[in-house]
């Protein structure tokens, strides 16, 4: 259903509001659209109902007829960002093979899950706490953390990542990777998503494998 201003009566006397007069309507979709793109401009804490408003050139009344408060646009926005992630993760649960390819499926989901999602991954990693909302999903972040971490220890006792590192610390590693591209891609660059990921993925894993660290000298020659 779409939201519009409420039809003005064909035989009233009052006048028409200036501005309103060929709007097209919001749904919710699009309405939450506007308002991530809202604040990653501005911030969420700086980002008011009044401000939604006058971007969507509806009246806030409007907007309400939606969502109850702009806490819950967050909920919603955030929520496809990291709900995106834990699908991700869900499917590496339950692959087979060795620890190190399901961490390897998990970085290039996560690559398409950023582009495809692009402003809603910007906006999650950019969440500071200071709402019930933010704190919950920094503490979703930790527990996708935990969930590379535990990839990242699975394949160093299997022998395939190099055992000099502190997992926790290349898992932050290798993701700070991933959630870089926030700060430069841009689909209409033109790289490719798979490219994408290939690239992070032979960057990050050429580093991470056993055989790149314990390589003689005639090997690398």
């Amino acid at each position: 259903m779409t939201v519009t201003d409420p039809p003005q009566p064909s035989r009233s006397s009052r006048p028409a509001q200036p501005g309103r007069r060929g709007r097209p309507g919001y749904d919710l979709e699009s309405l939450l659209h506007v308002a991530v793109e809202l604040f990653n401009e501005r911030g969420y804490d700086g980002t008011s109902m009044e401000d939604l408003s006058r971007r969507l050139g509806i009246t806030k009344s409007a907007i309400y007829h939606h969502v109850p408060s702009k806490q819950e646009l967050l909920r919603l926005a955030v929520d496809r960002a990291i709900g995106g992630l834990f699908d991700v993760a869900e499917e590496v649960r339950t692959m087979p093979g060795p620890a190190i390819d399901r961490l390897e499926h998990l970085v290039r989901g996560s690559v398409h899950v950023l582009v495809d999602r692009l402003p809603f991954v910007t906006l999650l990693l950019r969440v500071h706490g200071n709402t019930e909302v933010e704190r919950d999903a920094l503490a979703r972040r930790r527990e996708f953390d935990r969930f590379v971490a535990d990839l990242v220890k699975d394949a160093e006792a299997e022998g395939d990542i190099r055992p000099d590192i502190d997992p926790a610390l290349t898992a932050r590693l290798l993701f700070g990777l991933v959630n870089s591209l926030i700060e430069w891609y841009r689909p209409q660059r033109g790289i490719d998503c798979t490219e994408l990921a290939d690239a992070i993925c032979k960057i990050t894993f050429d580093g991470m494998r056993i055989r790149s660290f314990a390589a003689s000298p005639q090997e690398t020659s």
